[in-house]
């Protein structure tokens, strides 16, 4: 028995997400590091955070977020088609 397989765009688009995710932790974890290091004396890593904040972990926290909503949606518009069409059949 062999899964139905999915289109290709699919699978680029799951990687994609993937990757923002990624992004996203690794901000986090760069962000409390640059923390701790601001609260020894160090700027420099909060500085450099600061300049990477709007370029780059701005979109990707965005990118995230609508994922997560549009993900949500769809399974609800889902469900809701499903259950729709179990009571026609009846």
């Amino acid at each position: 028995m062999t899964a139905p397989t999915e289109p290709t765009w699919k699978r680029w688009l799951d990687r994609l997400l993937m990757l923002n995710v990624l992004v996203v932790f690794l901000g986090a974890g760069f962000f409390g590091v640059a923390v701790m290091a601001q609260s020894q004396g160090q700027n420099q890593p909060m500085d450099l955070f600061q300049q990477l904040w709007q370029p780059l972990f701005t979109p990707a926290i965005s990118l995230l977020i609508m994922a997560a909503l549009l993900s949500g949606i769809l399974s609800w518009w889902q469900r809701r088609v499903q259950r729709s069409d179990r009571g026609s059949e009846s």
